[in-house]
């Protein structure tokens, strides 16, 4: 299924949002203005709906509770909401599935937090309207969605194992190749890669070897001199490790490890995996960092190919400052989200009626949009003393 429309009631920095989303969403605009936030929204709905447990308790305190997560400017009315429109084509007129939660500090000793709303709708005909007589009679069920509730969200399933399976990476190479030496905890869903390989090791040997394959062959035209990428298992410990090998090595050298491996050559692989592995959201994390220019035009391009060739095309929200990116003649300029921060909350703004039809007469989304992003003082920061 398809996300097709957000709408968002004082979510960090978003005092009031109402957007359409397309299968392709770039999310541009400047430091700070809320394209992690934004981003975050999906995984708080994961978080709460993921099979392996959690709920909006756990979600809200993984977050350090509910001061950060409400917006600055929500001075009247402190509620949290979030509404999502699920879709089982990207250009469906109607919705085949609505949710909609909202949910604030009880306001009095000790401060619960409580489901203020919580309602589900199937192809416009109500499914859930929270809270109920039975909430009112019983006030701590109101501690509890029913989407996090195996026994309560048999109605509306599909729905909660599409926000389950939400997936976000923003693979930090350091922590790949270093993870062993630095120690240290784990996020849970491991967002930032250090179990990357581990990931791999639990994929079946035939779909691993089909995914490295295709991966190896799309490095080979990114990468001077790639060979080959292999799978193996450490021989003393068996810890999983990715080997490359390259053409102008001498013969029967060994192969180098993961440790070895440039940041670049770490993240695009580790983007590759991830558009083979589901099809669920995918949520990216400015996808560029650390990668030529020239690999970075190309990545709009990689995906619609990659996911052409799936069995079930995926849809990804990605954020990013790049101009390589966003000068790609294929992007859909209706997918290009602009994050204006205001004194009031961030504005999220979608291409007007004249942006739109600069792009479809040959510019590109960097010439049109991207230069509204910069800061409006930015002639002064050369000037820092």
């Amino acid at each position: 299924m398809w996300i097709t429309r957000l709408k968002l009631k004082n979510w960090r920095n978003f005092k009031h949002i109402d957007i359409a989303l397309r299968d392709r969403v770039y999310l541009i605009g400047p430091n700070a203005s809320g394209k992690s936030n934004l981003l975050d929204v999906f995984r708080f709905l994961r978080d709460i709906a993921k099979p392996s447990g959690g709920g909006l308790q756990k979600a809200v305190k993984d977050r350090q509770g509910m001061t950060p997560i409400r917006c600055l400017q929500a001075r009247t009315d402190s509620e949290v909401a979030i509404e999502v429109e699920l879709a089982l084509a990207v250009d469906d007129p109607v919705a085949e599935w609505t949710y909609a939660i909202g949910f604030k500090n009880e306001g009095k000793s000790p401060h619960r937090l409580l489901l203020n709303d919580e309602r589900v709708f199937h192809q416009g005909e109500s499914v859930l309207n929270r809270p109920d007589e039975a909430d009112r009679t019983d006030p701590e069920r109101l501690t509890q969605t029913h989407l996090e509730q195996v026994n309560a969200n048999a109605a509306f399933r599909p729905m909660a194992e599409c926000f389950a399976g939400v997936t976000y990476l923003h693979l930090v190479p350091q922590l790949l190749k270093y993870g062993d030496v630095m120690g240290g905890h784990r996020l849970e869903d491991d967002p930032f890669g250090q179990g990357f390989l581990e990931q791999i090791a639990r994929c079946p040997t035939r779909t691993r070897e089909a995914r490295l394959k295709r991966i190896q062959t799309a490095l080979q035209g990114a990468v001077p001199q790639f060979k080959a990428l292999r799978f193996v298992k450490d021989e003393v410990n068996g810890h999983p490790h990715l080997e490359a090998f390259y053409e102008h090595w001498r013969p029967n050298a060994g192969g180098q490890r993961e440790e070895q491996f440039s940041d670049g050559a770490l993240r695009l692989l580790a983007l590759l995996w991830s558009l083979l592995d589901g099809d669920s959201l995918l949520l990216l994390e400015e996808p560029e960092l650390s990668l030529n220019e020239a690999l970075v035009e190309k990545i709009p391009l990689l995906l619609d190919r990659l996911q052409r060739q799936a069995r079930h095309r995926r849809q990804i929200l990605l954020s990013t400052h790049s101009e390589a990116l966003l000068r790609n003649p294929g992007i859909d300029g209706r997918g290009v989200l602009r994050l204006a921060p205001e004194k009031e909350g961030t504005r999220i703004v979608e291409p007007d009626e004249a942006e739109q039809r600069m792009m479809e007469t040959g510019l590109s989304a960097a010439e049109v949009l991207l230069l509204k992003t910069w800061p409006a003082q930015l002639d002064q920061w050369a000037l820092f003393k």
